[in-house]
């Protein structure tokens, strides 16, 4: 996981800043499956989304990233969610 973060921090988030702009978060597993990394970031449509995916994806340094980090990651997995507006919740953020 060290080495993983390292290589993400340097060469794929000055990428990421600017093409899916700031992110909401990020985390790794403490409990339950070890060595997982998740990111979250927002988007205001599912048109953003891929508008954004596209510019990260055709960015000249991405390839990099992808060629230092390969042999890190064993699986990947996207979910698109969205967020539901509970009224016992309201006023938080």
């Amino acid at each position: 996981m060290p080495e993983f973060l390292e290589v993400f921090d340097r060469l794929a988030m000055p990428i990421l800043l600017s093409t899916l702009g700031a992110p909401l978060g990020f985390w790794v597993s403490q409990v339950g499956p070890q060595n997982q990394f998740v990111h979250l970031w927002g988007y205001d449509s599912l048109a953003d989304y891929e508008a954004r995916c596209l510019a990260r994806d055709s960015h000249p340094d991405f390839p990099a990233y992808l060629g230092a980090s390969g042999h890190l990651i064993t699986a990947q997995e996207t979910r698109l969610i969205r967020r539901v507006a509970l009224p016992s919740i309201q006023g938080w953020t």
